[in-house]
């Protein structure tokens, strides 16, 4: 068997298309084909995709709550941007909610990164990267070596 991939991640909210709407926005992504208009049915499910190679981020509907970050948050996104200031900007404009100040208001000024919450209340931070690295090639499978 070959190396394994991650494929997907999925976010559970309340309104998954308002949340994928968020997430296109701010990372500057599109929908899979097929998701990018609403459905009347409810949009119980629906994924983006990055503009490269690498895993697409879905979204699932689900009523349970979003664990507090630092108190309960199990896992976030680190999302790489060359300015944080200019990253910040784009992530409060497309609905996001800080969670933290800037480093140096943190007491922390070498700090790369600032917490934010997106608007159901996942966490994730923006990193700054000077160059984000490229996503990594997915692995050939079987049928494609042949």
């Amino acid at each position: 068997m070959s190396p394994l991939a991650l494929f997907e991640v999925s976010l559970d909210c309340p309104v998954p298309r308002d949340l994928a709407e968020f997430y296109r926005r701010l990372l500057g992504w599109e929908y899979v084909p097929g998701h990018e208009t609403s459905d009347p049915d409810g949009d119980e499910w629906l994924a983006i995709v990055p503009p490269g190679p690498g895993p697409r981020l879905a979204f699932q509907r689900s009523d349970a709550a979003v664990a507090p970050w630092r108190t309960g948050a199990r896992v976030h996104f680190d999302v790489a941007v060359p300015d944080l200031d200019a990253g910040h900007e784009l992530a409060v404009a497309a609905g996001a909610r800080p969670l933290t100040g800037t480093p140096a208001e943190e007491g922390h000024a070498d700090d790369p990164f600032r917490v934010y919450a997106d608007p159901v209340g996942h966490p994730f931070c923006l990193t700054l990267v000077a160059t984000p690295a490229p996503a990594a090639p997915a692995p050939a499978t079987e049928e494609a070596a042949r």
